[in-house]
């Protein structure tokens, strides 16, 4: 396995991080587990969960996934071989989290972080993320470009004060941001380096061949303030795969069962994924692999977080590592993005 330095901290993580968002809904505890200790076996020491998952979110299944998560540690004894990642959610009206609006405000954040550190049966979460930000921004399959629009909100050197307190009584070690935007990651690098405040160390954004937004006014981030992505959906919820193609709805799956995947079901997205399938046929690659293989070729890319509901694609997800494309491979993959730039923002 491949490790790279998260953001500036003294921590290496693998380059493969396992996400684990379908446990406690598409996966049971059982099935968590094995995955984590087939992950582990293979090397890898990083694990991102959040308070909401399972997903998708729902009052019945909220928190499962930490869950599954603590009971493993308590009965495997690993927590000290893991990097464990989680997170908060941001701005919304899903009452069943905390009884109220989600905030990340002090007592929203302060009593997120004692249910997180009981559900996943341990004292300390290495890197604590917010979910998404407290302001209102369309960066969830909202097309591109900013929409403004006036709303309440809770300040950014408000939440990094609770956040610096939760550090200095370690339950969490560091902070990160996730779906955010380049405004949003210079003001949390100015309020942290003006009040010696936690300084994020990683941004948890889609990224995958369908969206590519991250590399104009993100990728710039890892090299000038050593803020790394944990890039999410590599093969855009398994649309890369080539499974959905032509309306294709295997049994079991996650857009056949939720009907999640409208992000990927954009005007031109068929076009590109058909052409990167046939790409990595050609090559005699799984498309799959090829997907997640282009997320690790990327410097500014810390980890690639994987997800899988079963085995054989958690095996595909990993063995991505040993994958190393061409520059034949680049020139063709930027000949496809060129022709269809971006179809799923």
């Amino acid at each position: 396995m491949e490790y790279r330095k998260l953001g500036n901290t003294d921590l290496d993580v693998s380059l493969i991080c396992l996400g684990t968002m379908t446990w406690g809904q598409q996966n049971t505890e059982a099935e968590g587990h094995e995955q984590m200790d087939y992950a582990l076996d293979r090397g890898i020491n990083f694990f991102d969960t959040a308070e909401m998952y399972s997903i998708p979110p729902m009052a019945e299944t909220q928190g499962s996934t930490e869950k599954i998560i603590g009971t493993w540690f308590k009965k495997s004894g690993n927590r000290e071989k893991v990097i464990l990642a989680s997170k908060v959610a941001g701005r919304g009206r899903m009452d069943w989290i905390r009884g109220d609006e989600t905030k990340l405000d002090r007592e929203n954040i302060e009593k997120a972080v004692e249910e997180s550190l009981k559900r996943l049966q341990t004292d300390y979460i290495d890197v604590y993320q917010l979910h998404w930000p407290d302001r209102p921004i369309n960066i969830f399959g909202g097309g591109l470009g900013y929409k403004h629009i006036e709303s309440e909100t809770i300040e950014i050197s408000e939440t990094l004060n609770v956040l610096n307190d939760l550090v200095k009584q370690g339950k969490i070690r560091y902070v990160g941001l996730s779906n955010e935007t380049p405004w949003g990651v210079s003001e949390f690098l100015k309020f942290s380096d003006l009040n010696n405040l936690p300084r994020i160390v990683s941004v948890q954004n889609a990224y995958n061949l369908l969206n590519r937004t991250y590399e104009q006014g993100l990728s710039e981030f890892y090299f000038r303030s050593s803020v790394g992505l944990l890039a999410y959906s590599p093969i855009a919820q398994g649309y890369l795969s080539g499974k959905y193609l032509d309306g294709a709805r295997p049994e079991g799956a996650r857009t056949t069962l939720f009907e999640r995947g409208q992000r990927y079901e954009t005007k031109h997205a068929e076009e590109a994924i058909r052409a990167y399938v046939n790409y990595a046929k050609e090559r005699q690659i799984d498309p799959s692999v090829f997907a997640n293989a282009f997320v690790n070729s990327r410097k500014f890319v810390t980890s690639n977080i994987i997800g899988a509901t079963n085995m054989d694609q958690l095996k595909l997800a990993i063995d991505s590592y040993e994958v190393q494309l061409t520059d034949e491979d680049f020139k063709k993959i930027d000949e496809i993005h060129y022709r269809s730039p971006n179809p799923c923002p």
